[in-house]
């Protein structure tokens, strides 16, 4: 490698790990957005005992776990807790009426969640092999079942996630998470 590419590839470099560890998700330890509608995952998944799968159906079989279409929640809500107002939105979403706030037209058009685990574009994370391997949804996402708001409770950032496939005796070359 000559000097030439050495002057323009060091700063390029130096740049993209500055900028990481501005951007750097372990900021975002405590996190958590309001969601457009309250959803309660002590009640569901702690108090009720729903596993989390029932919701986020593709967590065994794709990278993402994917957030539930409205008929999901609407399998119980139908005849559950039908007069809460929050039930009652979630009824108007799912029969495609307008409300107040965050209108929704059209019958079985989900909720607009903000989500909570993100990581950069440049971080390929697949949830499905985690699961097939063991890992607990908790070690990332913490006791979900026990909050009335989801929060993000651990860093997830290259660090944690670096340690946690040395314990585990994970692969843990580059292209493992970044394609």
């Amino acid at each position: 490698m000559n000097i030439q590419a050495l002057k323009v590839t060091v700063p390029i470099i130096g740049v993209v790990v500055l900028a990481y560890l501005i951007f750097s998700p372990s900021r975002y330890v405590g996190y958590a957005p309001t969601q457009p509608l309250p959803f309660n995952h002590k009640i569901h998944a702690g108090d009720n005992k729903m596993d989390c799968r029932y919701c986020h159906t593709s967590v065994e079989t794709s990278a993402h776990a994917s957030v539930p279409p409205t008929a999901t929640c609407m399998n119980c809500h139908t005849n559950v807790a039908t007069t809460q107002k929050d039930v009652k939105w979630l009824t108007k979403q799912y029969d495609g009426e307008k409300t107040t706030g965050n209108s929704i037209e059209g019958k079985g058009r989900p909720v607009r969640w903000i989500k909570v685990h993100d990581q950069p574009d440049f971080v390929y994370f697949n949830h499905s092999r985690h699961i097939s391997r063991g890992v607990d949804c908790s070690k990332c996402h913490g006791n979900v079942a026990e909050m009335v708001k989801v929060k993000q409770v651990e860093s997830l950032n290259m660090g944690y996630c670096v340690n946690c496939h040395r314990e585990n005796n994970a692969p843990n070359d580059c292209s493992t998470c970044h394609r």
